[in-house]
Order: structure tokens, then C-alpha cells, then sequence
């Protein structure tokens, strides 16, 4: 039986609505669902995935812009994680997979919506697609993630106007903010945050400079399983 969404947050219910990118495990589209249905755990364990994209934005000193995701959030409430992670829709212009458009589209919009990030800012050509990562991370009993995930780097400088239905806080980090930051047992983290620093993170921010060299097209990593 699904959820009544009426517990929670009216606008957060309301986004579960939006049609996601139903995929296969070669991140090929094989149909759309709502976000809700997609992060149902119930039908995550019955194999369904969907694409998403995270995004690192660092600025000109290197620094990595951190949030803390709004206790609104039906899924991961209260954790930190990356600069911004959200879904490609089931539309025109976030279905276009040449040069990742599509999930570029979709980064540009969701760190406007989420962080007041003017387009202009972020150029959809600055976005450095890196590689992708599977992976599956429950929530609670009830909700979680299961989703092929693009990882675009971006270096700006950029001006913030949070929204505080999904942002409970941002910061910017060093290397070894971040460290001492997954050090401290009492911050939360996101489940994709911790697998991506686990294996990536450390190695592509030494390289942030020429980071193009880092980019992997065709592989698709699968993590946590």
C-alpha cells in the first residue's frame, strides 16, 4: 500500500509527482515513474532504478559548497551531502543524452531551485561530467534511492539565495574540513556522499585543475552492493 504523502511537507509531496527517467542497469531509458514510486523501497527491491545527478561545485579557491539537506526532505532529512543531487525528468530537454545534456539541463535547474543559483553562473558547458555510479541506499523502512547517478564537477564562484524547503544549510570545505567532517560521527551524511568519497572525491579534487583527464564516458561504477 503506498504512503499518504499528507504527513509531509505539502510542497516536498508535492515534487513527488515529477516523472523520473525509469532505467535499466546500462542506464539505458526504459520508461518513467513518478519520484514517489521511484523511491518507494518496496519497489526499489523489486529492481527499480532511475537516473539522478550530483553535483560538486567548488569555487576559486578550490573549496568544495556543501548542504545540508532541509528536514522538510522526505528522503534524507538533516544530512549533508554534496553541492546539489536531484533527477533528471522525463522531459524534451532532460531526455537529451548527447554530451549529457539532458542531465546538464537538469543540474543547472535544480541548483537554481535548491540554492538561488542563476543560470548564467553555471554555463551548462562548465559542467565536467566525470563518470557514473549504481548504487542503493535505503532511507528508512519505507523510502529510499536506487538510481544511476552522473557526477559533473563545476568550478564558480557564485552568488546563493537558498531555499530553505530543501536546504537547511551550505558550506564551503577544504579536503580536510571534509575529512574531520566524516571523522565526526555526529554529522550526517548521505549515503551517495560517503560511497562517492569513499572511491572518487579525494583523487579528482587533487586534480581539479585538469580535471577533463578524469573523465570516464563509458563506465558505470557499482558501488555499495
Amino acid at each position: 500500500m503506498a504512503p499518504d504523502l499528507k504527513e509531509y511537507d505539502e510542497e516536498q509531496a508535492r515534487l513527488m509527482a515529477e516523472m523520473c527517467i525509469v532505467v535499466d542497469e546500462n542506464d539505458k531509458p526504459i520508461g518513467a515513474d513518478s519520484k514517489k514510486t521511484c523511491h518507494l523501497m518496496d519497489n526499489i527491491n523489486e529492481g527499480l532504478l532511475h537516473r539522478a545527478f550530483s553535483v560538486f561545485l567548488f569555487d576559486s579557491k578550490n573549496r568544495l559548497l556543501l548542504q545540508q539537506r532541509a528536514s522538510e526532505k522526505i528522503t534524507f532529512p538533516d544530512m549533508w551531502t554534496n553541492t546539489c543531487c536531484s533527477h533528471p525528468l522525463n522531459t524534451p530537454s532532460e531526455l537529451v543524452e548527447e554530451e549529457q545534456l539532458g542531465a546538464r539541463t537538469a543540474a543547472q535547474r535544480k541548483l537554481e531551485h535548491e540554492l538561488g543559483i542563476k543560470p548564467e553562473q553555471v554555463p551548462l558547458d562548465d559542467f565536467n561530467f566525470l563518470t557514473r555510479i549504481h548504487y542503493l541506499a535505503p532511507s528508512d523502512g519505507l523510502w529510499g534511492e536506487h538510481e544511476i547517478d552522473y557526477i559533473f564537477f563545476i568550478k564558480a564562484d557564485v552568488d546563493l539565495d537558498v531555499n530553505p524547503n530543501e536546504v537547511r544549510d551550505v558550506k564551503y570545505v577544504t579536503p580536510e574540513e571534509l575529512r574531520a567532517m566524516f571523522a565526526d560521527k555526529s554529522v550526517p551524511m548521505t549515503p551517495w556522499f560517503k560511497l562517492i568519497c569513499n572511491t572518487f572525491l579525494f583523487k579528482w579534487w587533487n586534480k581539479i585543475d585538469t580535471i577533463e583527464s578524469e573523465k570516464d564516458v563509458e563506465t558505470i561504477h557499482r558501488l555499495g552492493f
